[in-house]
Protein backbone atom coordinates (compact mmCIF):
# COMPACT_ATOMS: atom_id res chain seq x y z
CA UNK A 1 0.00 0.00 0.00
CA UNK A 2 1.15 3.53 -0.80
CA UNK A 3 0.10 7.13 -0.15
CA UNK A 4 0.62 8.82 -3.51
CA UNK A 5 3.31 11.13 -2.13
CA UNK A 6 6.31 10.78 -4.44
CA UNK A 7 9.64 10.32 -2.69
CA UNK A 8 11.94 10.65 -5.67
CA UNK A 9 11.97 11.25 -9.41
CA UNK A 10 14.46 8.73 -10.77
CA UNK A 11 15.98 7.91 -14.14
CA UNK A 12 15.65 4.71 -16.16
CA UNK A 13 19.24 3.57 -16.73
CA UNK A 14 18.91 0.20 -18.48
CA UNK A 15 16.03 -1.81 -19.95
CA UNK A 16 16.51 -5.41 -20.99
CA UNK A 17 14.10 -8.13 -22.04
CA UNK A 18 13.58 -11.27 -20.00
CA UNK A 19 11.10 -13.68 -21.56
CA UNK A 20 7.79 -11.88 -22.06
CA UNK A 21 8.73 -9.20 -19.53
CA UNK A 22 11.17 -6.35 -19.10
CA UNK A 23 13.81 -5.72 -16.44
CA UNK A 24 14.40 -2.10 -15.46
CA UNK A 25 17.48 -0.73 -13.75
CA UNK A 26 16.60 2.65 -12.24
CA UNK A 27 19.11 5.20 -10.96
CA UNK A 28 18.01 6.69 -7.65
CA UNK A 29 19.49 7.88 -4.35
CA UNK A 30 16.72 8.32 -1.79
CA UNK A 31 14.72 5.14 -2.29
CA UNK A 32 17.53 2.54 -1.81
CA UNK A 33 17.88 3.61 1.83
CA UNK A 34 16.27 0.98 4.05
CA UNK A 35 15.52 -1.16 0.99
CA UNK A 36 15.39 -4.96 0.94
CA UNK A 37 15.10 -7.44 -1.92
CA UNK A 38 11.43 -8.37 -2.22
CA UNK A 39 10.17 -4.98 -1.06
CA UNK A 40 7.34 -3.30 -2.94
CA UNK A 41 8.07 -0.10 -4.84
CA UNK A 42 5.59 2.12 -6.66
CA UNK A 43 6.88 3.06 -10.12
CA UNK A 44 4.65 5.55 -11.93
CA UNK A 45 1.75 4.16 -9.91
CA UNK A 46 2.44 0.48 -10.60
CA UNK A 47 3.45 -1.70 -7.66
CA UNK A 48 6.61 -3.65 -8.51
CA UNK A 49 8.94 -5.93 -6.55
CA UNK A 50 12.57 -4.98 -5.98
CA UNK A 51 14.74 -7.82 -7.31
CA UNK A 52 18.12 -6.16 -6.75
CA UNK A 53 19.52 -2.86 -5.54
CA UNK A 54 22.63 -0.97 -4.49
CA UNK A 55 23.23 2.49 -3.03
CA UNK A 56 22.45 4.24 -6.32
CA UNK A 57 19.94 2.05 -8.13
CA UNK A 58 17.15 -0.49 -7.90
CA UNK A 59 16.08 -3.25 -10.28
CA UNK A 60 12.56 -4.49 -10.94
CA UNK A 61 11.01 -6.91 -13.42
CA UNK A 62 7.68 -6.13 -15.10
CA UNK A 63 5.79 -9.17 -16.38
CA UNK A 64 3.70 -9.30 -19.56
CA UNK A 65 0.43 -8.59 -17.72
CA UNK A 66 1.88 -5.45 -16.11
CA UNK A 67 3.20 -4.21 -19.44
CA UNK A 68 -0.24 -4.70 -20.98
CA UNK A 69 -2.11 -2.79 -18.27
CA UNK A 70 0.30 0.10 -17.63
CA UNK A 71 2.52 2.52 -19.53
CA UNK A 72 5.71 0.89 -18.24
CA UNK A 73 6.18 -0.82 -21.59
CA UNK A 74 6.56 2.58 -23.27
CA UNK A 75 9.44 3.64 -20.99
CA UNK A 76 12.75 4.34 -22.67
CA UNK A 77 16.29 4.76 -21.38
CA UNK A 78 16.75 8.08 -19.51
CA UNK A 79 13.00 8.53 -18.96
CA UNK A 80 12.03 9.91 -15.55
CA UNK A 81 9.82 7.88 -13.24
CA UNK A 82 8.08 8.54 -9.93
CA UNK A 83 9.11 6.35 -7.01
CA UNK A 84 7.48 5.70 -3.65
CA UNK A 85 8.30 3.00 -1.13
CA UNK A 86 5.42 1.12 0.48
CA UNK A 87 4.07 2.73 3.63
CA UNK A 88 4.62 1.34 7.11
CA UNK A 89 2.27 1.33 10.10
CA UNK A 90 4.06 4.43 11.40
CA UNK A 91 3.82 6.34 8.10
CA UNK A 92 1.75 9.50 7.79
CA UNK A 93 -1.00 9.19 5.18
CA UNK A 94 -0.29 12.45 3.41
CA UNK A 95 -2.17 11.59 0.23
CA UNK A 96 -4.76 8.80 0.01
CA UNK A 97 -4.69 5.01 0.01
CA UNK A 98 -3.08 3.79 -3.22
CA UNK A 99 -2.82 0.07 -3.96
CA UNK A 100 -0.43 0.25 -6.89
CA UNK A 101 -2.81 -1.73 -9.12
CA UNK A 102 -3.42 0.31 -12.28
CA UNK A 103 -7.01 0.44 -13.54
CA UNK A 104 -6.27 1.89 -16.96
CA UNK A 105 -3.92 4.08 -18.97
CA UNK A 106 -5.22 7.56 -19.71
CA UNK A 107 -3.96 10.18 -22.15
CA UNK A 108 -3.09 13.81 -21.45
CA UNK A 109 -5.27 15.94 -23.72
CA UNK A 110 -4.60 19.37 -22.27
CA UNK A 111 -2.00 21.25 -20.21
CA UNK A 112 -3.02 24.77 -19.18
CA UNK A 113 -0.86 26.99 -16.96
CA UNK A 114 -3.09 29.26 -14.84
CA UNK A 115 -0.97 31.64 -12.84
CA UNK A 116 1.20 29.49 -10.62
CA UNK A 117 -0.93 26.38 -10.97
CA UNK A 118 -1.20 23.99 -13.93
CA UNK A 119 -4.43 22.30 -15.05
CA UNK A 120 -4.07 18.92 -16.75
CA UNK A 121 -6.95 17.32 -18.63
CA UNK A 122 -6.89 13.55 -19.06
CA UNK A 123 -8.92 11.25 -21.31
CA UNK A 124 -9.87 7.86 -19.87
CA UNK A 125 -12.29 4.97 -20.62
CA UNK A 126 -15.85 6.04 -19.73
CA UNK A 127 -16.57 2.83 -17.80
CA UNK A 128 -14.50 4.21 -14.91
CA UNK A 129 -16.57 7.38 -14.55
CA UNK A 130 -18.51 5.91 -11.60
CA UNK A 131 -15.33 6.09 -9.49
CA UNK A 132 -14.78 9.80 -10.09
CA UNK A 133 -16.22 12.73 -8.17
CA UNK A 134 -15.23 16.38 -8.05
CA UNK A 135 -12.91 17.01 -5.09
CA UNK A 136 -12.31 13.26 -4.85
CA UNK A 137 -8.95 11.52 -5.14
CA UNK A 138 -7.20 9.83 -8.04
CA UNK A 139 -3.69 8.46 -8.42
CA UNK A 140 -2.05 9.55 -11.68
CA UNK A 141 1.45 8.26 -12.35
CA UNK A 142 1.41 7.25 -8.68
CA UNK A 143 0.69 10.82 -7.52
CA UNK A 144 -2.22 11.47 -5.17
CA UNK A 145 -4.24 14.23 -6.84
CA UNK A 146 -7.58 15.93 -6.29
CA UNK A 147 -10.07 15.83 -9.15
CA UNK A 148 -11.30 19.32 -10.06
CA UNK A 149 -13.86 18.38 -12.72
CA UNK A 150 -15.09 14.91 -13.65
CA UNK A 151 -17.01 13.96 -16.80
CA UNK A 152 -17.61 10.71 -18.67
CA UNK A 153 -14.37 10.11 -20.54
CA UNK A 154 -12.29 12.99 -19.20
CA UNK A 155 -11.34 14.76 -15.99
CA UNK A 156 -9.19 17.68 -14.87
CA UNK A 157 -6.69 18.03 -12.03
CA UNK A 158 -4.96 21.21 -10.85
CA UNK A 159 -1.34 21.06 -9.75
CA UNK A 160 0.53 23.44 -7.51
CA UNK A 161 4.12 24.27 -8.57
CA UNK A 162 5.60 21.94 -5.93
CA UNK A 163 3.72 18.93 -7.34
CA UNK A 164 4.82 19.68 -10.88
CA UNK A 165 8.48 20.21 -9.99
CA UNK A 166 8.77 17.24 -7.62
CA UNK A 167 7.22 14.63 -9.94
CA UNK A 168 7.67 13.44 -13.50
CA UNK A 169 4.69 15.55 -14.59
CA UNK A 170 7.13 18.35 -15.32
CA UNK A 171 8.30 16.25 -18.30
CA UNK A 172 4.83 15.35 -19.61
CA UNK A 173 3.27 16.72 -22.77
CA UNK A 174 -0.05 16.43 -24.58
CA UNK A 175 -0.57 12.93 -25.95
CA UNK A 176 1.52 11.20 -23.28
CA UNK A 177 0.04 8.12 -21.57
CA UNK A 178 -0.47 8.22 -17.79
CA UNK A 179 -1.21 5.39 -15.37
CA UNK A 180 -4.50 5.83 -13.51
CA UNK A 181 -5.74 4.21 -10.33
CA UNK A 182 -9.21 5.21 -9.19
CA UNK A 183 -10.17 5.62 -5.55
CA UNK A 184 -9.94 2.33 -3.69
CA UNK A 185 -12.73 3.27 -1.27
CA UNK A 186 -15.10 4.03 -4.16
CA UNK A 187 -14.48 0.56 -5.57
CA UNK A 188 -15.17 -1.10 -2.21
CA UNK A 189 -18.41 0.86 -1.83
CA UNK A 190 -19.51 -0.14 -5.33
CA UNK A 191 -18.90 -3.78 -4.49
CA UNK A 192 -20.96 -3.54 -1.29
CA UNK A 193 -23.83 -1.82 -3.07
CA UNK A 194 -23.82 -4.19 -6.02
CA UNK A 195 -27.12 -6.03 -5.82
CA UNK A 196 -25.69 -8.85 -7.94
CA UNK A 197 -23.26 -9.68 -5.14
CA UNK A 198 -24.92 -12.63 -3.35
CA UNK A 199 -22.69 -12.12 -0.33
CA UNK A 200 -23.75 -8.52 0.20
CA UNK A 201 -26.91 -7.36 1.96
CA UNK A 202 -26.25 -3.61 1.76
CA UNK A 203 -28.12 -1.95 -1.10
CA UNK A 204 -28.94 1.59 -2.17
CA UNK A 205 -32.60 1.03 -1.18
CA UNK A 206 -31.60 -0.06 2.31
CA UNK A 207 -29.40 3.01 2.71
CA UNK A 208 -32.34 5.21 1.67
CA UNK A 209 -34.56 3.46 4.21
CA UNK A 210 -32.09 4.46 6.92
CA UNK A 211 -32.11 8.08 5.79
CA UNK A 212 -28.78 8.18 3.90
Amino acid sequence: MFTGIIEEVAQVAVIRRRGDGLVYSIKCRVVPADMHIGDSININGACQTVTDFDRESIEVEAIKETLGKTNLGSLRQNDRVNLERSLTLSSRLGGHLVSGHIDCVGEITGISPKGEQVDIEVKYPERFWRYLVAKGSIAMEGISLTVVDAFPGHFTVSLIPHTVQSTNLVYKKIGDPVNLEFDLIAKYIENMLNASNPLGSLTIDKLKEKGW
